[in-house]
């Protein structure tokens, strides 16, 4: 009788406080690393530490492989985009941010143009939701400005970062690097979506330089008849990897949405049974929001 090939041990050892017995770590990540990958990651810290650059708070083990899955583990190229994103980070002003940033138009602009956290997924996923067929341009940009949606954007990314997929991975009993995202296009104009297709492009950018590797799952729902004109802007954005990672569905999404998320997880109007009070745009309902006793 033929005998499976035993699967060759990782070079590194899985991180702490795993609790989920059937946890298996996906390639490039802690607890399945090849040699050269492990390799690369000692060598790229090294670097980083003997050239003055590291920064513990930000650049532990999990968060320096990020960059070297990003660029493939070529070493010279993850390097180069992690001192890159460094740069923005004080370019940008990302530490006052984190500290200062207060958004106070957060229940107009979620009358406009709804983005927000909530939950989880069946993998321990945070899911994002953002309702861009919602979007009302002319009073978006009566109550904030393109730069604060940034801002916001990037507030959002670090708590994503520091206290969302901590949570998240408490809750699930292991690692959760990454977001399921429903994008939901209903009733999206095509001139609307031009009007904000600078921001788009920069908030694009800004995920995919500057936080890679945070999109797991990723579902554009409702997805009009003339979506494949505004795919063909975006997609070029986008390396294949991220690709990969999206489904693009029309209105009858909600099986597949079920499939990876919990009814109990998806709010209502998208096929589930949530229903938050003050509804679940703005509830920030998740682990990492536990219910105050």
């Amino acid at each position: 009788m033929a005998t499976e090939a035993p699967q060759a041990a990782s070079a590194s050892q899985l991180p702490a406080g795993i609790t989920d017995p059937g946890y298996k770590p996906l390639p490039g990540r802690l607890g399945n690393l090849t040699v050269p990958q492990q390799h690369a990651l000692d060598k790229l810290k090294k670097e980083l530490q003997d050239e003055g650059h590291f920064v513990p708070e930000r650049m532990d083990d999990a968060a320096l492989l990020r960059f070297l899955r990003a660029r493939k583990f070529d070493l010279p190229k993850a390097k180069a985009m992690l001192l890159s994103a460094e740069e923005w980070r004080k370019d940008f002003g990302v530490d006052d941010i984190v500290k200062n940033f207060d958004f106070k138009e957060k229940v107009e602009v979620n009358k406009y143009y709804p983005q927000y956290y909530h939950k989880m997924d069946k993998d321990g996923r945070p899911i994002y939701v953002e309702r861009l067929g919602l979007l009302d341009i002319k009073a978006l940009y009566s109550v904030t400005t393109q730069e604060r949606q940034l801002q916001r954007l990037v507030y959002e990314y670090e708590k994503f970062i520091t206290h969302r997929l901590a949570a998240c991975s408490a809750a699930a009993g292991h690692p959760v690097e990454t977001s399921c995202t429903i994008l939901d296009l209903q009733n999206v104009s095509l001139s609307n979506f031009y009007r904000v297709k600078d921001y788009v492009m920069q908030a694009s950018s800004i995920g995919q330089d500057r936080y890679p590797e945070c999109m797991g799952k990723f579902y554009i729902i409702n997805a009009p008849w003339a979506f494949s004109a505004v795919w063909a802007i975006i997609k070029p954005w986008l390396d294949e990897v991220t690709v990969a990672k999206i489904d693009i569905l029309g209105g009858g999404y909600k099986d597949t949405l079920l499939k990876q998320i919990p009814v109990e997880n998806l709010p209502k109007e998208f096929g589930g049974a949530c229903e938050c009070p003050g509804g679940c745009s703005m509830s920030d309902a998740g682990p990492w929001n536990p219910p105050k006793a």
